[in-house]
Protein backbone atom coordinates (compact mmCIF):
# COMPACT_ATOMS: atom_id res chain seq x y z
CA UNK A 1 0.00 0.00 0.00
CA UNK A 2 1.39 3.35 -0.85
CA UNK A 3 1.41 5.85 1.96
CA UNK A 4 1.52 8.85 -0.80
CA UNK A 5 -0.76 10.58 -3.49
CA UNK A 6 0.96 10.19 -6.63
CA UNK A 7 1.12 14.23 -6.62
CA UNK A 8 3.54 13.59 -3.36
CA UNK A 9 0.64 15.24 -1.10
CA UNK A 10 0.15 13.69 2.15
CA UNK A 11 -3.11 12.09 2.27
CA UNK A 12 -5.87 13.00 5.05
CA UNK A 13 -8.36 10.19 6.48
CA UNK A 14 -11.19 11.44 8.38
CA UNK A 15 -13.05 9.19 10.37
CA UNK A 16 -17.06 10.03 11.26
CA UNK A 17 -19.40 8.38 12.69
CA UNK A 18 -22.53 9.08 15.37
CA UNK A 19 -21.52 8.43 19.14
CA UNK A 20 -20.48 5.53 20.06
CA UNK A 21 -20.34 3.95 16.62
CA UNK A 22 -17.01 2.96 16.71
CA UNK A 23 -14.37 5.26 15.55
CA UNK A 24 -11.77 4.85 17.84
CA UNK A 25 -11.74 1.41 17.84
CA UNK A 26 -11.55 1.73 13.94
CA UNK A 27 -8.69 4.05 14.68
CA UNK A 28 -6.23 2.02 16.78
CA UNK A 29 -7.35 -1.32 14.60
CA UNK A 30 -5.87 1.20 11.57
CA UNK A 31 -2.47 2.37 13.98
CA UNK A 32 -2.38 -1.13 15.04
CA UNK A 33 -1.40 -2.05 11.39
CA UNK A 34 0.71 0.72 10.10
CA UNK A 35 3.99 -0.97 10.28
CA UNK A 36 6.13 1.87 10.42
CA UNK A 37 4.03 4.47 8.56
CA UNK A 38 4.64 7.69 9.99
CA UNK A 39 1.35 9.07 11.12
CA UNK A 40 -0.42 12.14 12.53
CA UNK A 41 -3.64 11.68 14.83
CA UNK A 42 -5.88 14.40 15.27
CA UNK A 43 -8.66 14.01 17.35
CA UNK A 44 -11.61 15.71 18.20
CA UNK A 45 -13.99 14.93 21.20
CA UNK A 46 -17.22 17.18 22.29
CA UNK A 47 -16.03 17.47 26.09
CA UNK A 48 -13.48 19.36 27.90
CA UNK A 49 -11.64 15.57 28.45
CA UNK A 50 -10.02 13.40 26.40
CA UNK A 51 -10.92 10.33 26.97
CA UNK A 52 -10.32 8.87 23.55
CA UNK A 53 -6.46 10.25 23.73
CA UNK A 54 -6.43 7.91 26.54
CA UNK A 55 -7.65 5.15 24.76
CA UNK A 56 -5.60 5.29 21.62
CA UNK A 57 -2.73 2.77 21.51
CA UNK A 58 0.42 4.56 20.55
CA UNK A 59 3.93 4.12 19.54
CA UNK A 60 6.58 6.30 17.98
CA UNK A 61 5.37 6.64 14.77
CA UNK A 62 2.53 8.28 15.58
CA UNK A 63 1.58 11.92 16.83
CA UNK A 64 -0.78 12.56 18.81
CA UNK A 65 -3.35 15.96 18.99
CA UNK A 66 -6.03 16.30 20.61
CA UNK A 67 -8.71 18.87 20.19
CA UNK A 68 -11.10 18.93 23.71
CA UNK A 69 -12.58 22.89 23.31
CA UNK A 70 -15.29 22.69 20.68
CA UNK A 71 -15.92 20.78 17.80
CA UNK A 72 -13.97 21.00 14.35
CA UNK A 73 -16.88 21.58 12.20
CA UNK A 74 -17.00 24.53 14.61
CA UNK A 75 -14.91 26.96 17.02
CA UNK A 76 -11.89 24.97 16.67
CA UNK A 77 -11.21 25.58 12.62
CA UNK A 78 -8.69 27.22 13.06
CA UNK A 79 -6.63 25.32 15.77
CA UNK A 80 -7.14 23.08 12.59
CA UNK A 81 -5.46 24.65 10.19
CA UNK A 82 -2.98 26.13 12.36
CA UNK A 83 -2.14 22.34 13.96
CA UNK A 84 -1.80 21.14 9.97
CA UNK A 85 0.09 23.87 9.00
CA UNK A 86 2.97 22.82 11.55
CA UNK A 87 2.35 19.44 10.48
CA UNK A 88 3.75 20.41 6.76
CA UNK A 89 6.89 21.12 8.77
CA UNK A 90 7.63 17.72 9.10
CA UNK A 91 5.81 16.62 6.35
CA UNK A 92 8.93 15.02 4.50
CA UNK A 93 8.54 12.30 7.31
CA UNK A 94 4.43 12.06 7.20
CA UNK A 95 2.95 9.15 5.18
CA UNK A 96 -0.76 9.56 6.59
CA UNK A 97 -2.61 12.14 8.53
CA UNK A 98 -6.41 10.55 10.37
CA UNK A 99 -8.59 12.67 12.25
CA UNK A 100 -10.91 11.74 14.46
CA UNK A 101 -14.03 13.92 14.38
CA UNK A 102 -16.66 14.30 17.41
CA UNK A 103 -19.19 12.29 17.08
CA UNK A 104 -21.67 15.73 16.88
CA UNK A 105 -19.81 17.06 13.62
CA UNK A 106 -21.08 18.09 10.49
CA UNK A 107 -18.61 16.49 7.83
CA UNK A 108 -18.95 19.62 5.37
CA UNK A 109 -16.87 22.41 7.34
CA UNK A 110 -13.73 19.89 8.03
CA UNK A 111 -14.19 19.03 4.39
CA UNK A 112 -14.09 22.84 3.21
CA UNK A 113 -11.23 23.34 5.82
CA UNK A 114 -8.51 21.52 3.29
CA UNK A 115 -10.05 23.81 -0.05
CA UNK A 116 -10.70 26.94 1.62
CA UNK A 117 -7.07 26.93 3.56
CA UNK A 118 -4.24 27.62 1.62
CA UNK A 119 -1.98 27.09 3.97
CA UNK A 120 -3.01 23.50 3.83
CA UNK A 121 -4.37 22.80 0.08
CA UNK A 122 -0.84 22.75 -1.67
CA UNK A 123 1.14 19.89 0.39
CA UNK A 124 -2.60 17.45 2.46
CA UNK A 125 -5.23 16.02 0.00
CA UNK A 126 -8.35 14.84 1.20
CA UNK A 127 -8.38 11.18 0.50
CA UNK A 128 -11.99 10.11 2.28
CA UNK A 129 -14.49 10.36 4.85
CA UNK A 130 -14.53 7.12 6.35
CA UNK A 131 -18.30 6.79 8.37
CA UNK A 132 -19.03 4.82 11.24
CA UNK A 133 -22.21 3.18 11.63
CA UNK A 134 -23.80 1.26 14.59
CA UNK A 135 -26.09 -1.45 13.30
CA UNK A 136 -27.71 -1.55 16.45
CA UNK A 137 -28.64 2.22 17.52
CA UNK A 138 -28.38 3.65 13.42
CA UNK A 139 -32.35 3.83 12.39
CA UNK A 140 -33.11 5.96 15.85
CA UNK A 141 -29.83 7.93 15.47
CA UNK A 142 -31.20 8.98 12.29
CA UNK A 143 -33.81 9.65 13.46
CA UNK A 144 -33.04 11.58 16.58
CA UNK A 145 -29.78 13.31 14.80
CA UNK A 146 -29.22 15.52 11.63
CA UNK A 147 -25.65 15.08 12.01
CA UNK A 148 -26.14 11.12 11.77
CA UNK A 149 -27.75 11.98 8.53
CA UNK A 150 -25.32 14.41 7.26
CA UNK A 151 -22.20 12.31 8.79
CA UNK A 152 -23.77 9.20 6.40
CA UNK A 153 -24.84 11.68 3.45
CA UNK A 154 -21.35 12.99 3.16
CA UNK A 155 -19.35 9.40 3.33
CA UNK A 156 -17.35 7.84 0.62
CA UNK A 157 -16.85 5.34 2.29
CA UNK A 158 -19.74 3.47 5.26
CA UNK A 159 -17.95 0.70 8.00
CA UNK A 160 -21.54 -0.95 9.06
CA UNK A 161 -20.06 -1.47 12.79
CA UNK A 162 -20.74 -3.71 15.33
CA UNK A 163 -22.28 -6.46 12.66
CA UNK A 164 -21.92 -9.29 14.97
CA UNK A 165 -24.99 -7.75 17.30
CA UNK A 166 -27.82 -7.99 14.44
CA UNK A 167 -29.60 -10.46 12.38
CA UNK A 168 -28.51 -10.60 8.45
CA UNK A 169 -32.04 -9.54 7.90
CA UNK A 170 -31.71 -6.20 10.12
CA UNK A 171 -28.15 -5.59 8.19
CA UNK A 172 -29.85 -6.05 4.92
CA UNK A 173 -32.41 -3.23 6.23
CA UNK A 174 -29.56 -1.24 7.72
CA UNK A 175 -27.52 -0.73 4.32
CA UNK A 176 -30.98 -0.14 2.34
CA UNK A 177 -31.60 3.02 4.17
CA UNK A 178 -27.76 4.09 4.22
CA UNK A 179 -28.39 3.48 0.57
CA UNK A 180 -31.41 5.58 0.51
CA UNK A 181 -29.51 8.51 1.93
CA UNK A 182 -26.11 8.02 0.29
CA UNK A 183 -26.14 5.36 -2.79
CA UNK A 184 -22.46 6.42 -3.89
CA UNK A 185 -20.91 4.97 -0.59
CA UNK A 186 -18.58 1.73 -0.53
CA UNK A 187 -20.03 0.24 1.88
CA UNK A 188 -18.49 -2.68 4.30
CA UNK A 189 -19.54 -4.59 6.88
CA UNK A 190 -17.37 -4.84 10.30
CA UNK A 191 -16.87 -6.30 13.95
CA UNK A 192 -14.85 -3.67 16.16
CA UNK A 193 -13.88 -1.93 13.38
CA UNK A 194 -11.41 -4.61 12.10
CA UNK A 195 -11.48 -3.99 7.95
CA UNK A 196 -8.62 -4.40 5.66
CA UNK A 197 -6.56 -1.17 5.76
CA UNK A 198 -6.57 -1.41 1.38
CA UNK A 199 -10.19 -0.52 1.31
CA UNK A 200 -9.79 2.23 3.69
CA UNK A 201 -6.85 4.36 3.46
CA UNK A 202 -5.32 5.73 0.16
CA UNK A 203 -8.11 5.02 -1.75
CA UNK A 204 -8.54 8.57 -3.69
CA UNK A 205 -12.20 8.18 -2.75
CA UNK A 206 -13.05 11.90 -2.24
CA UNK A 207 -14.51 13.48 -4.78
CA UNK A 208 -15.42 17.05 -4.69
CA UNK A 209 -18.28 17.63 -7.53
CA UNK A 210 -20.27 14.88 -5.40
CA UNK A 211 -19.75 16.49 -2.33
CA UNK A 212 -20.68 19.94 -3.64
CA UNK A 213 -24.39 17.71 -5.00
CA UNK A 214 -24.53 17.13 -1.40
CA UNK A 215 -24.24 20.47 -0.18
CA UNK A 216 -23.91 22.50 -3.03
CA UNK A 217 -22.65 25.41 -0.01
CA UNK A 218 -20.32 23.60 1.55
CA UNK A 219 -17.01 25.39 0.49
CA UNK A 220 -18.86 28.71 1.72
CA UNK A 221 -17.48 29.89 5.09
CA UNK A 222 -20.76 28.87 8.25
CA UNK A 223 -21.50 28.20 11.22
CA UNK A 224 -22.72 24.82 12.22
CA UNK A 225 -24.88 25.11 15.25
CA UNK A 226 -25.72 21.91 18.20
CA UNK A 227 -28.78 21.51 19.50
CA UNK A 228 -28.49 23.61 22.74
CA UNK A 229 -29.91 20.94 24.86
CA UNK A 230 -27.27 18.82 24.00
CA UNK A 231 -24.62 18.62 26.41
CA UNK A 232 -21.62 16.77 27.96
CA UNK A 233 -20.84 16.54 31.59
CA UNK A 234 -17.54 15.23 32.96
CA UNK A 235 -17.73 13.33 36.29
CA UNK A 236 -14.79 12.56 38.09
CA UNK A 237 -13.79 10.93 41.24
CA UNK A 238 -10.18 10.64 42.86
CA UNK A 239 -11.22 7.32 45.06
CA UNK A 240 -11.56 3.15 43.63
CA UNK A 241 -14.63 3.00 42.31
CA UNK A 242 -17.10 -0.46 43.28
CA UNK A 243 -17.79 -1.30 40.05
CA UNK A 244 -20.19 -3.95 40.96
CA UNK A 245 -22.00 -0.83 42.81
CA UNK A 246 -21.28 1.06 39.54
CA UNK A 247 -22.99 -1.17 37.41
CA UNK A 248 -25.76 -1.26 39.77
CA UNK A 249 -26.38 2.04 39.73
CA UNK A 250 -25.63 2.62 36.04
CA UNK A 251 -27.58 -0.13 34.17
CA UNK A 252 -31.12 1.04 35.54
CA UNK A 253 -29.87 4.84 34.54
CA UNK A 254 -29.42 3.90 31.15
CA UNK A 255 -32.86 1.55 30.53
CA UNK A 256 -34.84 4.81 32.30
CA UNK A 257 -32.71 7.01 30.29
CA UNK A 258 -31.74 5.41 27.40
CA UNK A 259 -33.12 7.79 25.11
CA UNK A 260 -32.07 11.06 26.61
CA UNK A 261 -27.86 9.53 27.42
CA UNK A 262 -26.88 9.44 24.36
CA UNK A 263 -22.94 8.07 25.01
CA UNK A 264 -20.89 7.39 28.09
CA UNK A 265 -17.02 6.81 27.92
CA UNK A 266 -15.17 6.68 30.70
CA UNK A 267 -11.33 5.22 32.40
CA UNK A 268 -11.88 4.16 35.77
CA UNK A 269 -9.76 3.53 38.98
CA UNK A 270 -11.34 0.51 39.87
CA UNK A 271 -11.14 -1.10 43.54
CA UNK A 272 -8.69 -4.28 43.19
CA UNK A 273 -7.92 -3.88 39.83
CA UNK A 274 -4.24 -2.67 39.17
CA UNK A 275 -5.37 -1.82 35.19
CA UNK A 276 -7.63 1.25 34.22
CA UNK A 277 -11.18 -0.14 33.72
CA UNK A 278 -12.62 1.07 29.93
CA UNK A 279 -16.91 1.60 30.66
CA UNK A 280 -18.32 2.37 27.57
CA UNK A 281 -22.17 2.93 26.82
CA UNK A 282 -24.16 3.70 23.62
CA UNK A 283 -28.07 4.03 24.48
CA UNK A 284 -28.50 1.06 26.65
CA UNK A 285 -25.44 -1.21 25.46
CA UNK A 286 -22.89 -1.32 28.14
CA UNK A 287 -19.49 -2.61 27.60
CA UNK A 288 -16.61 -2.70 30.21
CA UNK A 289 -12.86 -4.10 29.65
CA UNK A 290 -9.31 -3.54 30.92
CA UNK A 291 -6.86 -1.28 29.58
CA UNK A 292 -3.35 -0.84 30.28
CA UNK A 293 -1.98 -1.00 33.95
CA UNK A 294 -1.69 2.27 36.16
CA UNK A 295 2.06 3.52 36.50
CA UNK A 296 3.90 3.07 39.51
CA UNK A 297 3.71 6.56 40.87
CA UNK A 298 0.71 7.55 38.92
CA UNK A 299 -2.20 9.36 40.23
CA UNK A 300 -5.33 7.27 39.96
CA UNK A 301 -8.27 8.71 39.45
CA UNK A 302 -11.78 7.97 37.73
CA UNK A 303 -12.97 10.12 34.58
CA UNK A 304 -16.61 9.63 33.07
CA UNK A 305 -17.78 11.78 30.39
CA UNK A 306 -21.66 11.59 29.78
CA UNK A 307 -23.19 13.13 26.80
CA UNK A 308 -27.12 13.72 25.60
CA UNK A 309 -29.95 15.66 26.31
CA UNK A 310 -31.07 17.69 29.32
CA UNK A 311 -28.69 15.94 31.53
CA UNK A 312 -29.23 16.34 35.46
CA UNK A 313 -25.40 17.07 36.63
CA UNK A 314 -26.52 16.54 40.65
CA UNK A 315 -27.79 13.41 39.61
CA UNK A 316 -24.92 11.75 38.25
CA UNK A 317 -22.47 13.27 40.39
CA UNK A 318 -24.56 11.77 43.15
CA UNK A 319 -25.16 8.40 41.58
CA UNK A 320 -21.39 8.23 40.72
CA UNK A 321 -20.50 8.96 44.31
CA UNK A 322 -22.46 6.29 45.73
CA UNK A 323 -20.57 3.67 44.05
CA UNK A 324 -17.25 4.85 45.69
CA UNK A 325 -15.75 1.51 47.11
CA UNK A 326 -15.64 1.84 51.16
CA UNK A 327 -11.71 -0.06 52.38
CA UNK A 328 -12.43 -4.16 52.85
CA UNK A 329 -15.61 -4.66 52.77
CA UNK A 330 -16.77 -3.42 49.22
CA UNK A 331 -18.51 -6.12 47.46
CA UNK A 332 -16.47 -8.76 45.08
CA UNK A 333 -15.46 -7.14 41.63
CA UNK A 334 -16.98 -7.71 38.83
CA UNK A 335 -14.21 -9.22 36.13
CA UNK A 336 -14.23 -7.06 32.63
CA UNK A 337 -14.81 -8.69 29.69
Amino acid sequence: MNSRHADGKVPVTVITGYLGSGKTTLLNHILSQQHGRKVAVIVNEFGEVGIDGQLIVQDDDEELIEFNNGCLCCTVRGDLIDTITRLQERAGELDAILIETTGLADPAPVASTFFVSDEIRDSTQLDSFVTVVDVVNLEKNLEQSVEAQEQVAFADIILINKADLATGETATRIERKLRQLNPLARMYRTVRGEVDLALVLNVNAFQLDAKLLVDPAFLEDHEHEHDPAIGSIVLRETQAIDMNRFMSWVTPLLQEQGDAIFRTKGVFNAHSFNERVVFQSVRMLTTMSRFDPWREGESRHTELVVIGRNLDRAALESGLARCVANGPGASAEREPA
